[in-house]
């Protein structure tokens, strides 16, 4: 019985418990509206004077719960008040009229609420991933805004890319379907790589794009049936980003050269003719409107990819001669030009520097090559005498030497 009665007597402990637990929860529910009306108040007391703002913000930061209410913040310093799923003004809610939305539309006063916003972050560290939130929540939202809205949010978030105060992952919300059907992505991208490139330049842009795999991706701006290098070319020179659109040409050049080479590799894997590569390149080539030189580049990367190496020195020399012989022909069809020589020669050099094994090959390779009537003495003289790369010069020219010096009697003979 007095087993029976304890466990009676537990139980409600229990519960209170459990209910001592729900009350706390309900004290700290999420309710932005109180916040919400101290930051309100505080920015109509600061009015436009961005760096009573910054204060306000900073000394705010000390009494107020940026860490749970950063959406609600960074919306009332963009907007001027919460915004509803879709970009819409909660109505019920007191606004304010100083914020990004209704600040002068010009570089100038961007940069200064960039500063805005940079002051904040440094000081608060911890608002750094919110406020990357909150950029892409705000791409999303483009519709809802008016193009004034729109041009101030582009400006502004070119400079904070610029500054690095935002990862450029943010711009996967311009690849949202709705926003690239109607050409809002378009039409945005071009305001904010224009305030991005006044800001630092193309290299920047190229690098931060690098950094987040976005590089390759910008066609996606576009709907699919203008997804072109052509499209993209002439919508961008036409907005005077003329830089965006030669980076972009060169990435797909990038692009489509890494393809062919993966290409070639797979059919010299297999084993298929070399009249058939050959014809198979020279379709690729006129297609992709690539040069020789550049060709042979990466005729000689895929031939020296498709194949294990050798780990021991002594051996691997022998099997590149076997290997390089068997491709002759290949390597002949597109060295019909002194430049193309020269390219492959220094494909060649920077090949045998890079992959160590190689270094003791050089010779014996560029020799193979004359033989095969890929190389000509000119281009071989020329690259002895000025045309070489920096990369293991010293090596290589001394293994050079005695053949160089053949070559010139035979000349003189």
């Amino acid at each position: 019985v007095s087993f029976m009665n304890n466990q009676k007597q537990q139980k409600p402990t229990l519960t209170g418990q459990r209910f001592k637990t729900r009350k706390r929860d309900e004290k700290e529910r999420f309710d932005p509206t109180q916040f919400q009306e101290s930051i309100v108040q505080g920015l109509n007391q600061t009015g436009s004077d961005l760096e009573a703002v910054a204060k306000f913000l900073d000394a705010s930061g000390a009494k107020l719960d940026y860490r749970r209410y950063a959406e609600t913040l960074f919306d009332i310093l963009v907007a001027g008040g919460m915004l509803a799923p879709g970009g819409t003004l909660s109505d019920d809610l007191t606004r304010t009229e100083f914020c990004l939305f209704t600040a002068q539309e010009d570089l100038e006063t961007m940069q200064a609420y960039a500063q805005v916003f940079n002051k904040l972050i440094r000081r608060y560290k911890y608002l750094e991933k919110g406020f990357e939130e909150e950029i892409k929540k705000l791409l999303l939202f483009l519709k809802g805004f008016t193009e004034s809205e729109r041009n101030k949010l582009a400006m502004l978030t070119g400079i904070l890319l610029a500054n690095g105060n935002i990862s450029a992952s943010i711009l996967n919300s311009l690849f949202n379907e709705n926003l690239v059907k109607e050409g809002v992505s378009a039409a945005f991208a071009v305001k904010l790589f224009k305030s991005w490139i006044n800001e630092k330049d193309i290299n920047s842009v190229a690098v931060s794009l690098r950094k987040v795999g976005m590089d390759n991706r910008l066609m996606e701006l576009f709907p699919a049936n203008k997804r072109s290098c052509e499209h993209f070319s002439k919508y961008f020179t036409d907005a005077g980003l003329k830089e965006l659109s030669d980076f972009a040409r060169n990435q797909q050049s990038i692009g489509a050269r890494k393809e062919l080479q993966k290409e070639l590799q797979e059919q010299m894997s297999r084993g298929d003719p070399q009249k058939e590569i050959i014809a198979f390149t020279k379709e690729e080539m006129k297609k992709s409107n690539l040069s020789e030189q550049a060709m042979i580049s990466i005729i000689w990367t895929s031939v020296m990819s498709c194949v294990e190496w050798n780990k021991k020195e002594e051996l691997v020399t022998e099997q590149a001669i076997k290997h390089l012989k068997q491709y002759s022909l290949l390597l002949k069809a597109f060295t019909s030009q002194g430049l193309s020589e020269l390219s492959l020669l220094l494909k060649i050099q920077e090949y045998c520097y890079d992959n160590i094994h190689f270094m003791k090959a050089f010779q014996k390779i560029v020799v193979l090559l004359y033989k095969a009537d890929v190389l000509s003495e000119e281009a071989i003289l020329k690259w002895y005498g000025d045309a070489h790369l920096t990369k293991g010069k010293s090596v290589f020219l001394e293994q050079m030497k005695k053949f160089v010096e053949w070559l010139k009697n035979a000349e003189e003979g």
